[in-house]
């Protein structure tokens, strides 16, 4: 029997610059395997380097990230999940991938928004990212539940 081709997750925020781009990583990093991952943003811009250094610190691999634009994927490819990780209180984070099977919404802060000198933005980003770590690592578990479909 041939193996089954991996699953496609899309990670969407508003720049993906950071939140996506850590969700992206991570999953890639927790699961190489069992999902194809990718990120992009509405109003794609640089990637954040807090976010990379905060990457670097646990030892994941950065070299494959780059901030990329919903355009490259609507309408030209489908995913099994869209996950969106804007905080729900952005008003331009999309709601509605109709090229997922299934669009989940965990809503993290944006650390590209905390005020301060570079170690405290760099602390905010460590948070931030530990937290989409946790909901990765759930998830994962809930995938395996065998009566949970991973949806939220």
């Amino acid at each position: 029997m041939a193996a089954k081709d991996p699953d496609r997750v899309l990670f969407l925020c508003e720049r993906n610059s950071a939140r996506s781009q850590f969700a992206e990583a991570l999953l890639r990093h927790r699961a190489p395997e069992r999902f194809e991952v990718f990120s992009a943003g509405l109003v794609p811009g640089a990637v954040d380097r807090h976010m990379v250094r905060a990457l670097d610190e646990l030892g994941i691999p950065t070299d494959r990230l780059r901030s990329k634009g919903v355009a490259e994927f609507f309408g030209r490819q489908t995913f099994s999940f869209a996950i969106i990780v804007c905080d729900r209180a952005e008003p331009d984070c999309p709601r509605l991938f109709p090229f997922a099977v299934h669009t989940l919404h965990w809503p993290f802060k944006d650390p590209a928004s905390t005020q301060g000198d570079d170690t405290e933005r760099l602390a905010s980003f460590r948070a931030v990212r530990d937290r989409i770590d946790e909901r990765i690592c759930a998830w994962l578990e809930e995938l395996d539940s065998p009566h949970d479909d991973g949806t939220d």
